[in-house]
Formats: structure tokens, C-alpha cells, sequence
């Protein structure tokens, strides 16, 4: 199995960067709140999607009081404002299709601000429907390690539909319902896992053969994950990764 693409891994290596800036701890914890929240319990035993969510918050070194305090916000423990999960679409520079997923306490407000920063990036607003229908919800995994000859066949029995390999990292991408039992078996063979969840992935890819078409893109992308609202951008750009290495 093989994919043709890097923009995943391209992704992951940007995906660092918000790291320093500290979104992926806020993401983390309002997947949790929400987990916690739409699951009707604060305990991960008993509630399956907040256990995935925990685990993937300590997966990233969230720290234990981020996360009891986002089980707590979820459970109504702790007052505040609700948090809840957007979905936009939008035409990026060049034609590119874009999903943009974040989270929320008002609307309007991230409505506005998200539109602006496309609008403003020479990106396009897409009416809902109009650009969801080009990708496929899947568990994308982005690991690292060297896998054995069993784990290989593990993965494939676990659910595996691609394996995009670049170097020693790889991407693996599986049906909505396997990603946790595909990461599970990646971690048993000793790989570090990146990144893993659901994500929207591209039924067909548009190339980019350019430097300047992906910086222009990157720049797009940049500028609307500025919004703190805002948590991942996904496209259906296929950028060759001898391009992507000229974008830093």
C-alpha cells in the first residue's frame, strides 16, 4: 500500500510549530470538553470518546490539569461559556478546496473573523455542502519508527487502507471506525506516534507544481490558523514534497 501525496506530512511538520504556540493544548482540551459534555459522563471508563480524547491529550504532554479542568468545564462542574465544534468550507488560492474544523463559544464572532482571513488571503467562501463532498471523514495516523514484517500485517488486519511513506515517518489511513485499533497496533511495535484522529481526506488532489502557488496556499492557511478558533485546515492540495521543502 502507498499514497502519492505529502501535504500530510508537510502538515505534521507545520503542525509542530502550533504546538509552540501552545493551540494544541487548547485544542486537546476542548475535544475533551465536548467529549466529556456529549458523552453525558466525566469518567473515561465510562465514556469511550473521552477516553480517546484524554489519551490523545496526553499523547501530546497536556498536562493533568488541563484536562481535569476540561472533563470538569465539560460535566457543567465548572461555569463558563459552551464550546462547540464548527465545520467551514472554503476555495483557497488557485482553486484549492478546503474544510476548515475549530471550536467556538460564539459563532458569529469566529464566523466573521474566518470569512475575513479568507477573503483577505484571496481564498473564496463555499457554501455548506459545496466543497464537504470532495473528501472522505478517515483515521489518518502520522507515526514514525520502522515497522516489522508482523506489524505490517497487523496494520493491514486492523484496518489500514494506505501507507504514505516518507523516510522513517509514514502515514496511515483507515476507515472512520479503526484509526484507534491501527494506532494501537503502531504503539505495540515501538513507533512514535505524531498525530492521530479523524480527519477530512481528499477523494481526488489538485497539483501543485510551483513554489510560489504552495507558498501563496501556505500563506492562506496560515492566516486563517492565526484564529485561535480555529484548529486545523484541511485541502485537497497535492504539493510534491521537493516543493514543500522549499516553503521554510
Amino acid at each position: 500500500m502507498s499514497g502519492h501525496s505529502k501535504w500530510a506530512n508537510i502538515r505534521v511538520r507545520k503542525g509542530a510549530q502550533d504546538a509552540k504556540r501552545g493551540k494544541i493544548y487548547t485544542r486537546h482540551s476542548k475535544l475533551i470538553e465536548i467529549a466529556a459534555r456529549e458523552g453525558g459522563n466525566g469518567d473515561p471508563e465510562k465514556n469511550g470518546r473521552l477516553a480517546t480524547a484524554v489519551e490523545n491529550a496526553k499523547m501530546d504532554n497536556v498536562p493533568n490539569a488541563n484536562i481535569e479542568r476540561a472533563i470538569k468545564k465539560g460535566t457543567g462542574e465548572l461555569k463558563g461559556a459552551i464550546t462547540e465544534a464548527i465545520t467551514y468550507e472554503a476555495y483557497g488560492p488557485g482553486g484549492v478546496a478546503c474544510i476548515i474544523e475549530g471550536f467556538t463559544d460564539n459563532k458569529n464572532r469566529t464566523l466573521n473573523n474566518v470569512r475575513s482571513a479568507i477573503e483577505r488571503r484571496g481564498g473564496k467562501w463555499a457554501e455548506s455542502g459545496s466543497v464537504l463532498f470532495l473528501f472522505d471523514r478517515k483515521g489518518v495516523i502520522h507515526a514514525e519508527g520502522k515497522l516489522s514484517d508482523d506489524a505490517e500485517l497487523g496494520l493491514i488486519d486492523a484496518g489500514a487502507e494506505d501507507i504514505d511513506r516518507s523516510g522513517t515517518s509514514f502515514t496511515v489511513t483507515t476507515a472512520a471506525g479503526n484509526w484507534s485499533k491501527v494506532r494501537d497496533v503502531l504503539k505495540d511495535d515501538g513507533c512514535t506516534i505524531h498525530d492521530a484522529g479523524l480527519k477530512y481526506v481528499a477523494k481526488q488532489h489538485m497539483a501543485i507544481a510551483d513554489v510560489e502557488s504552495a507558498r501563496k496556499l501556505m500563506e492562506f492557511i496560515d492566516a486563517i490558523e492565526e484564529d485561535e478558533d480555529v484548529s486545523e485546515v484541511h485541502t485537497n492540495a497535492d504539493i510534491a514534497e521537493e516543493i514543500g521543502m522549499q516553503l521554510s
